[in-house]
């Protein structure tokens, strides 16, 4: 955990030098979605594993999910205007697995990686040299042993602890090692855009097998969060609590392209000749869209279509996040949705290694409490998930935070999955947190101490350089 408080740390001093050179101005609020009102639905297509569909077989498979759920305008009202968003297709014939915590993901990724036949793409915020790091090092260095060809692209900021030997040794392997925007400027290939950071994670093997989600490659998530006692002790280290994605099928393809966008983008060495893009089958029946955003486009990709789906639910909206600092229009959107009888409930960290973050986002909790949204905190781990489901068949996992970081400064990585089934594997989960949460009651909040105030106010002035 101290690691990564670390790289915080690090964050919110280039965020505050940032703001230094810029004065601290930021007294117009950028909008990032240019426009999210109701608009005609026009047909989606959907693409499978022999490419785009019909569209008689996309209007199958989404009247499919549609009679499946609860009664929403989801399908017919958001998901046209995701496809202008974003551009990614809808793809179908895929198989999702949902990973809770890292024990089970680090199984199913290093399982992954020692059945690779061809090639590994990996791309991560934070890869420490610690045990489970150098485990990860040495599944990597055995492939590219094995003519496997390994290729890892790592943040320079989420690595900054992590020792220059450790990423050589690798690099004395064959595989190739890209950092992310240099925090050194002396190390930039082009440009110094140092507050821009790649929160990615997504591990890719032989173009047929990814995983993505929020969790770094670090032993703070080698205890699950069920396997810790309810009784908090001070003394002892929390686990952490995320949810990560396996992926197979054609959506595989659309992760690709993103990793390989980003090596590029990032002027690295020309990659060795393998199948990044293998012919690929369907592998089960989940609807799934890959949804990549980066600080280069006029505005969040990941963050307009959270906004569009809030702004389509008619029943509920659940959302789990470690690091919420909302801005104006995503706390409109929970607002207003909660206004339109939507039951919208968040489930936001009690502990967390950011100080700011963390008071700035209870710095809102007053106004959307009286707005009749629900606030729970979980308690007993660091909650870094970042997962939303509405009207239990829009369902999302990914990297993106709900902070001014993930909107404005993060290359992130999400995927959202439709459909009654995963979403309620979704909601279990969700539902799991929940029994394990604390409610923020109204009456009790608004008796806090002076002492929390004026950290939520503090935290409150920083947050859009968080």
């Amino acid at each position: 955990m101290k690691s990564l408080s670390h790289r915080r740390a690090l964050g919110l001093c280039v965020a505050l030098v940032t703001a230094a050179m810029l004065g601290l101005s930021c007294s117009s609020l950028p909008t990032f979605v240019p426009d999210l009102a109701h608009r005609p639905a026009r047909p989606v297509p959907l693409s499978g594993a022999s490419g785009p569909l019909t569209a008689a077989q996309s209007r199958a498979i989404l009247q499919r999910l549609q009679s499946g759920g609860q009664p929403t305008d989801i399908f017919s009202r958001h998901l046209a205007l995701e496809e202008a968003i974003v551009g990614s297709p809808l793809t179908t014939g895929n198989a999702v697995r949902l990973l809770q915590d890292g024990p089970a993901t680090y199984r199913a990724m290093l399982g992954a990686i020692a059945a690779a036949r061809d090639h590994i793409n990996m791309e991560t915020y934070i890869l420490d040299d610690d045990a489970i790091g150098r485990q990860f090092a040495q599944a990597l260095l055995d492939k590219q042993a094995q003519g496997v060809q390994v290729n890892l692209l790592r943040d320079s900021a989420g690595t900054f602890g992590t020792p220059a030997a450790f990423f050589q040794r690798l690099s004395d392997a064959g595989v190739q090692v890209l950092e992310f925007n240099p925090v050194n400027p002396l190390a930039v290939r082009e440009g110094w855009q140092w507050n821009q950071r790649d929160h990615r994670k997504l591990l890719i093997v032989d173009g047929r097998t990814a995983f993505l989600g929020g969790i770094n490659i670090s032993s703070v998530y080698s205890g699950g969060s069920s396997s810790k006692t309810k009784r908090f002790d001070p003394d002892a280290a929390l686990a952490w609590r995320d949810t990560d994605l396996q992926l197979q099928g054609p959506v595989v393809a659309e992760l690709q392209k993103l990793f390989l966008a980003a090596w590029q983008r990032q002027l690295g060495p020309p990659l060795q000749p393998r199948a990044y893009f293998p012919p690929l089958q369907a592998m089960g029946t989940q609807v799934v869209r890959a949804i990549g955003s980066s600080p280069e486009e006029t505005y969040s990709l990941i963050y307009a279509t959270l906004l569009s789906a809030i702004g389509s639910a008619e029943t509920s909206v659940h959302i789990t996040n470690a690091y919420f600092a909302p801005d104006p229009q995503l706390l409109e959107a929970l607002v207003a949705a909660a206004a339109r009888g939507v039951e919208v409930t968040l489930i936001l960290p009690a502990r967390t290694d950011s100080w700011l973050v963390f008071h700035a986002g209870r710095s809102h909790y007053a106004n959307l409490l009286k707005a009749g949204v629900r606030i729970f905190e979980r308690r007993g781990v660091v909650l870094h998930s970042k997962t939303a489901l509405v009207d239990g068949v829009w369902a999302t996992v990914g990297s993106t935070n709900l902070d001014w970081r993930s909107f404005l400064h993060n290359h992130e990585l999400n995927a959202v999955i439709l459909g009654a089934d995963f979403g309620q594997q979704v909601q279990t989960m969700f539902e799991r947190d929940l029994a394990a949460s604390d409610a923020v009651e109204l009456a009790a909040w608004e008796r806090r101490s002076p002492a929390l105030r004026m950290q939520e106010w503090f935290g409150r002035l920083w947050e859009y350089w968080l």
